[in-house]
């Protein structure tokens, strides 16, 4: 297994070097990996790093194992804050980004009568996890309008914050559903000026594009590390700000990781945001998140940012020329998810088709994003979402597929 350093990924004209990417890449030779949105494939340091540690624990036992590899441990934290332009100590690992997520929301004291202002394009778990807080809290739910061009209408969103005040605004910087960028920072920039708490799910933006939380501005921070990370599954991050850390914000179940039983009737929290982790890590995969981390910043996050989202602008622009295909991304900015619709063709039978050519996609339905989906006037969709190690022929080779596939139609059973 290959584990080089950047020199060897980038050409001496930061050019990626997409022959050596896919050398590292064992799946690019079984399958046309069009499925980063969902598990991006791994990188053979990050097989590696897992693999590794199990066989140490299978040898010489699992606490014993950690104990060896604290310092590997530690650089999730250092690998992870250098991705994202923060601290070590403002790291928090997380068993996945709704995880984080939920693990984030609770630690915020809710009241009745309390707003969190949203946009209508976040991740379909985070909507139910604010309507859950709703029920049970009486927190009330308000939704910025949407831009005429798609995205939230950031000015609209400055006026529902100085009208309402609310206690959490909350984003989703790449929404799951399209090739949504929505403008994190705009936002972020905003609710300093107003001192209102900032979180955002960079579940889709993470690996994808560079991530400064400073620029942000945000309070706390989700992500994955399974999608164009390309990380294991089973595993996410959350970043929780100094000032949130300073302010004394805690979740509702701290363990005795984030806390010290200092009396018998007093705990205290620890001063990092380790105060958000949980005392049992699955050790393997913190490594794999590790490696994958600085797998993606020796490949050179600026260089991925232009390569991503160029294959997908590529592929978008050539499915929009087929007949019978009707691309949905919308927004002033669209990253590397590629969602359509197609005639004649039934959710299910169409996934099939295209895992029958050996396409890996993903299926988005309209339970996943009410609104717009609603606002499409659509009930699902077909995701594709290309990373840097797919190929230009890989583009050559979906499209023609979905040609085919929008003549030929559906059997009549299945339209």
């Amino acid at each position: 297994m290959r584990n080089d350093n950047s020199a060897s990924i980038i050409s001496p004209e930061s050019l990626l070097d997409v022959a050596a990417l896919r050398a590292d890449t064992l799946g690019v030779g079984d399958v046309v990996h069009f499925n980063n949105a969902g598990c991006g494939l791994l990188a053979a340091p990050v097989l590696a790093a897992m693999v590794d540690h199990l066989q140490l624990e299978a040898s010489i036992g699992g606490y014993e194992a950690s104990a060896a590899r604290a310092e590997q441990v530690r650089e999730f934290y250092a690998e992870t804050a250098a991705l994202i332009n923060c601290a070590p100590e403002n790291i928090a690992f997380a068993g996945s980004a709704t995880h984080a997520f939920s693990t984030a929301l609770s630690a915020i004291p809710f009241e009745a009568g309390d707003v969190i202002l949203t946009t209508r394009n976040d991740f379909i778990s985070n909507q139910i996890a604010f309507l859950s807080l709703s029920k049970r809290f009486g927190v009330r739910l308000v939704h910025a309008p949407d831009a005429p061009e798609g995205g939230v209408d950031v000015a609209a969103m400055a006026a529902l914050m100085r009208e309402h005040r609310p206690r959490l605004v909350a984003a989703t910087h790449i929404p799951t559903n399209s090739g949504l960028v929505q403008p994190v920072a705009d936002i972020g920039r905003l609710c300093r000026e107003l001192d209102l708490l900032y979180l955002v799910d960079a579940c889709q933006s993470v690996g994808q594009y560079p991530i400064d939380v400073a620029e942000i501005g945000c309070d706390l921070l989700t992500a994955t590390c399974r999608k164009f990370l390309r990380g294991p599954r089973g595993s996410g991050f959350l970043y929780v700000s100094d000032r949130v850390l300073r302010a004394g914000y805690e979740p509702l179940f701290i363990d005795m990781y984030g806390a010290r039983w200092v009396e018998p009737g007093r705990y205290q929290p620890v001063e990092t945001a380790a105060r958000f982790e949980d005392w049992e890590f699955p050790y393997a995969i913190v490594l794999g998140c590790a490696a994958a981390a600085r797998y993606a910043r020796q490949v050179g996050m600026d260089a991925i940012a232009r390569r991503t989202p160029a294959l997908a602008a590529g592929l978008r622009d050539r499915l929009a020329d087929l007949p019978g295909v009707r691309v949905l991304d919308h927004g002033r900015q669209l990253g590397a998810l590629v969602t359509f619709a197609i005639d004649g063709w039934q959710p299910e039978p169409f996934k099939a088709a295209m895992d029958a050519r050996r396409i890996n996609s993903a299926l988005s339905f309209r339970h996943f994003a009410q609104f717009d989906f609603g606002d499409k006037d659509i009930d699902w969709c077909l995701r594709l979402s290309p990373h840097y190690y797919n190929t230009e022929q890989e583009v050559d080779q979906v499209v023609a597929a979905v040609a085919d596939l929008s003549v030929a139609g559906g059997s009549r059973d299945d339209r």
